[in-house]
């Protein structure tokens, strides 16, 4: 007698998309991310609403008549989790859940958890775990949904009361603490190293820009290795990865590739993973790449220098630094996009990665200011 077979893949979660227009040139943009957030985490879109918000209460941060139009719309879609651009607080995303009758997430929450899939190493995986519980403290009746391996646990479940409550409270910040004590460690273990490079005379090299703008690329292609996995997909490295490239003869630097960027990056996250982030702020030179294919990327490049001025704590550090704007994949764009987009960045560097065009004039560049 044949056995019958079953697929024991898990079917993706149905995602209901909600993002609020305010009429701003980013708008687009942003919904787009939103939707690459969510295919990131291989969610099924079942619907993405982009909606104008007129009235705001302290319930749902929109008119109540709205919210009800939305939620109902979500029923009949049989989504299994709402998913919003914005971010609301602990309180009104109990609201949302209620009217709903399904989990709702925020953009936060979304980042989190692609970070809590790409968390390979342990130090990757500690500070990962450190931004969530600090994101889930306050949110401790929030629903609990398995979006991915990093959250399990008691979490988020509903608690049997204000005791239960309170215990998972306490549980959750001595964890934390535990956390914070164990990336101390981490981030120490980090300086030494730095600091033994220092006194090596090599310099550093800090690749870093917005997600997904092909930084991991560009560091395998100049030092012809496989170093980093470099994926189209959003937030690809975590990890910072060093290797070892020769810009001329004689001429040795230390290339760095780094977290990617996003728009309203959880501060959980900027806090978490400030040890690795750091390598950025303390470079030699920073390497900024952009996607020149990015409709964008103006937009795209003020996050970045806006996240390296916070994890710095110096808003003039691109002046103080020296700092290379490379803008990568021109072989997705012609040539007189790239034109107009030379005008727009004075001084930038045009390559392709993945054709490992503009090596030459990148290699010199950085030659020139090491020996200025």
């Amino acid at each position: 007698m044949m056995q019958k077979l079953y697929d024991t893949k898990e079917k993706p979660k149905k995602a209901f998309l909600v993002s609020i227009f305010k009429g701003n040139a980013s708008d687009e943009p942003r919904a787009a991310e939103l939707l690459g957030l969510c295919k990131t985490l291989e969610l099924e879109i079942v619907a993405h609403e982009k909606i104008k918000v007129r009235e705001k209460t302290p319930r749902y941060g929109m008119g109540s008549g709205k919210a009800e139009e939305l939620a109902k719309k979500a029923q009949e879609l049989n989504a299994d989790l709402m998913v919003f651009d914005f971010n609301p607080n602990p309180s009104q995303q109990r609201n949302w859940e209620e009217i709903a009758g399904i989990p709702v997430l925020d953009r936060q929450e979304i980042i989190i958890k692609i970070f809590a899939d790409r968390a390979s190493t342990r130090e990757a995986e500690l500070q990962v775990k450190l931004a969530e519980l600090m994101y889930f403290l306050p949110r401790l009746a929030h629903k609990y949904i398995d979006l991915s391996r990093q959250r399990g646990g008691r979490y988020g479940t509903k608690g049997a009361g204000e005791t239960k409550l309170e215990t998972d409270r306490r549980k959750i910040e001595k964890r934390i603490n535990q956390l914070e004590k164990e990336i101390e460690q981490v981030r120490k273990q980090r300086q030494l190293k730095r600091h033994q490079r220092e006194r090596s005379g090599v310099p550093v090299c800090a690749i870093v820009g917005y997600t997904n703008s092909g930084k991991s690329s560009l560091l395998n292609a100049l030092t012809g290795t496989d170093a980093v996995l470099a994926e189209d997909k959003l937030f690809a490295t975590l990890d910072a990865v060093t290797r070892r490239f020769y810009a001329a003869e004689g001429t040795e630097v230390l290339l760095t590739d780094t977290v990617g960027f996003i728009r309203d990056l959880p501060h959980s996250l900027i806090r978490a993973f400030r040890s690795t982030l750091e390598e950025a702020s303390l470079a030699d030179i920073i390497i900024h790449v952009l996607d020149a294919s990015e409709p964008d990327i103006e937009s795209n490049c003020e996050t970045t220098i806006g996240v390296l001025c916070e994890i710095s704590k110096n808003a003039q550090i691109t002046q103080e630094r020296p700092m290379i704007t490379v803008l990568n994949k021109i072989d997705k764009i012609d040539a007189q996009t790239l034109e107009q987009l030379q005008t727009r960045f004075p001084e930038s560097i045009a390559v392709s990665a993945t054709e490992k065009q503009g090596f030459e004039t990148l290699r010199e560049k950085i030659v020139q200011i090491i020996l200025s």
